[in-house]
């Protein structure tokens, strides 16, 4: 069953997963130097490239790839686990996130981290994220192909995605 959806700032974001008090805190968010913030639209490489820059972290070595599970690795910045992970972890940090440039924290702005963002065939992004929504429950059904694709080219699509 899909769960409620609520605004923040202009972005809705589906209420099981995220929280205005998550999205707060993340704007709050203290932001280190060497931070490296793995940005995507959602369905667009998030874990591949998570898994890449856990690679170079590492110098190569794949052990901790292989022992600790990605979401602790490379935790989500806008959901309050997230955040608490990505406080904890040792430096240099690699922080996952959706959100948009206005929802970004603040202390990026004066900092020198770093961002890496990446991007994929929109048409790869719609498939991918039309298949997603019909098994994860936390969105909304997305009806046909059809009726999700003119969703999500009026901005209007699953997830955290919508913006």
């Amino acid at each position: 069953m899909s769960c409620g959806y609520f605004q923040h700032e202009g972005v809705t974001f589906p209420g099981l997963l995220y929280s205005p008090r998550g999205l707060e805190a993340a704007r709050e968010f203290p932001v280190e130097d060497d931070d490296v913030f793995n940005v995507t639209y959602q369905k667009s490489g998030t874990v591949w490239m998570l898994e890449i820059l856990s690679l170079i972290r590492q110098d190569g070595d794949p052990q901790w790839c292989r022992s600790v599970p990605n979401w602790e690795r490379g935790p989500w910045l806008e959901t309050l686990l997230g955040l608490r992970r990505a406080r904890s972890n040792a430096r240099p940090r690699i922080i996952s996130s959706h959100l948009p440039v206005q929802l970004f924290p603040r202390a990026f702005f004066s900092s020198r981290a770093k961002v890496i963002y990446t991007v994929r065939d929109p048409k790869d992004v719609l498939v991918s994220l039309f298949h997603f929504s019909r098994i994860f429950r936390p969105y909304k059904d997305p009806g046909s192909l059809e009726e999700f694709m003119e969703k999500f080219l009026e901005g209007d699509g699953a997830g955290p995605g919508v913006w």
